[in-house]
């Protein structure tokens, strides 16, 4: 599977630019999956249901499904959190995986920034980051998007990780 991140300090933009590259690289007939990383914990479990209450037992994993979706849940325990290779390999296979947050790790990524953050761009010492989308003019040794230009943001990734453009029959 081909892989391409979105990294940025917090509130710079990542989440929205990766659901936009979602919508625009999906609507051009490409499958594509997102892993999200959380810097802290998170549940998407509530108390009192029959899968939360299962996981209090002493469940590893409970894995819910319906109809509609399915959603495993594995507990880590005391066991260090897996990379994205090893998350990637939970995925059922796709054309791309846009993979928001795990700045630290060997893929290529695009760095999201905002103005209001008034943070420096993490591409100016991380070599993995080969394009900046910002909301305002910056200095930056790699090319330079407009924040919401989608588009070509968009047409840039397809470039990078090797899909051509599909026809509206899905055809490479």
């Amino acid at each position: 599977m081909k892989v391409m991140g979105v990294v940025g300090w917090k509130n710079s933009g990542k989440t929205g630019l990766v659901e936009r590259l979602v919508s625009e690289i999906a609507g051009r007939g490409f499958s594509v999956s997102t892993i999200k990383h959380a810097h802290h914990g998170f549940d998407l479990d509530q108390p009192g249901r029959d899968s939360f209450r299962h996981r209090e037992a002493g469940a590893r994993e409970v894995l819910i499904a319906s109809a509609r979706r399915w959603a495993l849940m594995h507990e880590l325990d005391e066991e260090e959190e897996p990379g994205v290779e090893e998350l990637m390999a939970q995925l059922t296979p796709v054309d791309l995986v846009i993979i928001e947050g795990f700045k630290r790790e060997g893929h290529m990524r695009i760095e999201a920034h905002r103005s209001e953050t008034r943070k420096t761009l993490l591409a100016e010492e991380d070599e993995g980051i080969i394009a900046v989308a910002s909301d305002e003019p910056v200095e930056a040794a790699v090319p330079l998007f407009a924040l919401d230009d989608t588009g070509a943001i968009a047409d840039f990734v397809l470039q990078r990780v090797g899909l051509g453009p599909r026809g509206e029959n899905g055809d490479v």
